[in-house]
């Protein structure tokens, strides 16, 4: 697999986007495609020790800076590193994409670039968390505030094919977040995409409530962007607040250092489920390919770990999966308008 890495896309680029797919290549078969400023990657390659027929550069001039609007980086900024990047996958240059850049201008150029798969109105993207009892994908978590019942059955979908491919489960538990178990609970969006989930070829179990989340009752939960993005930034704040916590009140007990040094190992392994970079990045699901959206503040870690992500969606054609799913589902049922305006009779 090959991967286009902007190397140029994050708070630390390019030496940690560099340095990154320089762990990807070492500890995986992959190829990483480093794209921007050629001198600037030279730089930061040089005296490195890696495979060097593993990693090539290609080089971009411009980098979209956080504060540009997306539709006015797509238009002005053509060679920029995050564009180029994505048109590796549509020239099939690449197998797929990865950036920590922009998260607004990668989901538009990806869209506008790469397209959406048949039967899909609105692209999402999706992530994984830790449960008590392993992982579960959270869909959407940021590319849609504003969503219609269909969408949400989409995300079902995509969050299913998703999960299968990552995990081989056979049978994803696909639950929708509201306020209670019921399914006359939530708000208009929710009850309208019960009923539509309710009847979907896909394994669902209902609702679930905000506190059963990290349960490990769901293997995918189905949200509207606006909670999706909420719940993710509210858990990551959560985590590293925990953290801080336990640390400030063993400091302030007598014997606090004694019980650090015997409660280190543990806290070291809370952090490590907990930390956003052991997971590399959130793939946006439905558009016709790969692409992996890292978090602005990525790691080394979180680079290297987004790059096999993305190798390991690439390899199992999750986006081709997802059509194969949607199409079955829109041959099976009416319109999602048509499946609502029944349910109401």
């Amino acid at each position: 697999m090959k991967v286009a890495l902007d190397a140029m896309g994050g708070d630390f680029a390019p030496d940690v986007t560099v340095a990154g797919a320089i762990e990807a290549v070492s500890e995986y078969d992959i190829k990483v495609v480093l794209v921007g400023d050629r001198q600037r990657l030279e730089e930061s390659l040089k005296n490195k020790r890696y495979p060097s027929e593993r990693i090539s550069i290609h080089h971009a001039s411009e980098v979209v800076e956080m504060h540009e609007a997306p539709s006015a980086a797509i238009r002005r900024k053509k060679d920029s590193s995050i564009r180029r990047a994505i048109e590796l996958v549509k020239k099939q240059e690449a197998d797929a994409a990865v950036s920590a850049g922009h998260s607004g201008v990668a989901m538009a150029t990806a869209l506008f670039i790469l397209g959406k798969l048949p039967n899909v109105d609105r692209p999402a993207i999706a992530t994984i968390m830790p449960s008590l009892t392993g992982y579960f994908l959270l869909i959407d978590v940021g590319a849609n505030v504003d969503c219609k019942p269909e969408n949400l059955r989409e995300f079902a979908y995509m969050g299913n094919a998703y999960y299968k491919a990552v995990f081989n489960a056979p049978s994803p538990r696909i639950a929708l977040l509201s306020i209670g178990e019921e399914d006359t609970k939530g708000n208009e969006l929710t009850k309208e995409s019960f009923k539509l989930l309710k009847n979907a070829d896909i394994n669902f179990t209902g609702n679930i409530e905000g506190k059963d989340i990290f349960s490990g009752n769901a293997d995918v939960i189905v949200c509207d962007g606006f909670i999706g993005n909420i719940v993710l930034k509210v858990s990551e704040g959560l985590a590293e607040t925990i953290l801080k916590m336990l640390k400030r009140e063993i400091s302030d007990v007598t014997t606090g250092k004694l019980g650090y040094m015997m409660i280190k190992p543990a806290l070291r392994n809370f952090k490590k489920r907990t930390d956003y970079s052991e997971y590399g990045g959130a793939p946006l699901l439905g558009i016709n390919g790969t692409c992996i959206i890292s978090h602005g503040r990525s790691s080394a870690r979180a680079i290297k770990n987004a790059v096999r992500v993305a190798a390991d969606m690439a390899g199992k054609k999750v986006h081709e999966t997802i059509a194969e799913a949607l199409s079955r589902d829109a041959g099976k049922h009416p319109s999602a308008k048509e499946e609502i305006s029944h349910a109401k009779g």
